[in-house]
């Protein structure tokens, strides 16, 4: 990898090291303590003020946020620990960090992190407006995200010997017709955001090959463009008195009005949804991070070096402006 940028080898090095020594540390959803862990060590032999800070009805795997702070915030850097299943470890070559959570979102932590260290070193004033949210948008400065709206569907059927299905009721035959149905209802698009859509993430139910199933449960994941509220009546009115159902997480898009724009940066709109919605008390939001969802989630999970790199440039560029608007 060539460096064209004006910035000590030793510390890009360390750049990476950072990301893979992250992606190493398994965190998939709801097993994040080892690399909270790790990072709250990390941060705190670089003289920051680190503490962990427990996630509410975490349960006994004891899931914990990790805030360090340098005096009091005008800007503040955030992304997540926790990646999807499965893991599997951290390999380089000389262009790319291979392994889970490479770009979603550990290369973000460690770019995150360095410009941090370099803004330290700047001595950039301190003393939240701004919250720059990492996420794997190719280095683009995101003006709009979709939101997610999460349904969880259960059926119940009655076991027989499959041999005289007619003493039974299948629980999985009710699953299937009542997702055919959600498959087809029409979905909302929006001018910037683009159509909504919708994804069964995850079936499961019965008892064996030859047993009428007693029941079934699907997981259902929309992106939703402009609210919820409707499509959410629509799924009440087709659900009601077919099957048990719950709506387990519903959050908002985020369009340009919500989230700031500078000048001189690339933008673009992603199809993802994002921490900002819950996150509005660290103030105005922007969302930027190296890496490309496309790649996210997926068994070959990557991240450029050079755009890590560049992410480290481009979170302290914006820090500073954001600084700069309120000297």
């Amino acid at each position: 990898m060539s460096l064209p940028w004006n910035w000590a080898n030793v510390l890009v090095m360390q750049l990476f090291e950072l990301t893979r020594a992250l992606v190493d540390i398994e965190s998939v959803t709801g097993n994040e303590s080892g690399c909270a862990g790790f990072l709250r060590d990390y941060l705190a032999e670089r003289k920051l003020e680190v503490e962990l800070v427990p996630v509410a009805d975490a349960g006994p795997g004891g899931r914990a946020n990790v805030f360090a702070v340098c005096g009091t915030p005008d800007v503040v850097l955030s992304t997540h620990l926790d990646t999807v299943p499965p893991f599997f470890p951290a390999r380089e070559d000389s262009d790319f960090i291979y392994g889970r959570g490479a770009c979603d979102a550990k290369g973000i932590i460690a770019s995150q992190v360095a410009a941090a260290e370099r803004l330290l070193g700047e001595g950039a004033p301190r003393g939240s407006r701004y919250i720059i949210n990492g996420e794997p948008t190719d280095n683009k400065l995101a003006i709009g995200t979709k939101g997610i709206l999460r349904l969880d569907v259960r059926t119940r059927g009655k076991m027989a010997h499959s041999a005289y299905p007619q003493l039974g009721e299948s629980a999985i035959e009710k699953l299937l017709d009542v997702l055919a149905e959600v498959r087809r209802l029409p979905l909302p698009r929006h001018p910037v955001l683009g159509p909504s859509t919708v994804n069964i993430g995850v079936i499961s139910g019965g008892r064996a090959a030859n047993v009428i199933p007693d029941e079934a449960e699907a997981q259902v994941l929309f992106r939703t463009v402009n609210g919820a509220q409707e499509l959410r009546r629509k799924l009440q009115r087709l659900l009601e008195g077919r099957c048990e159902y719950e709506f387990v997480r519903d959050t908002p898009a985020l369009m340009m009005e919500k989230m700031d724009k500078l000048d001189g940066f690339e933008t673009e709109v992603v199809a993802f949804t994002t921490d900002l919605p819950s996150l509005t008390n660290w103030g105005r939001p922007l969302l930027l991070g190296p890496g490309s969802i496309s790649v996210a989630h997926t068994d070959h999970e990557r991240v450029s070096k050079a755009d890590l790199v560049r992410a480290v440039d481009l979170y302290c560029r914006l820090v500073r402006e954001l600084k700069a608007r309120n000297s």
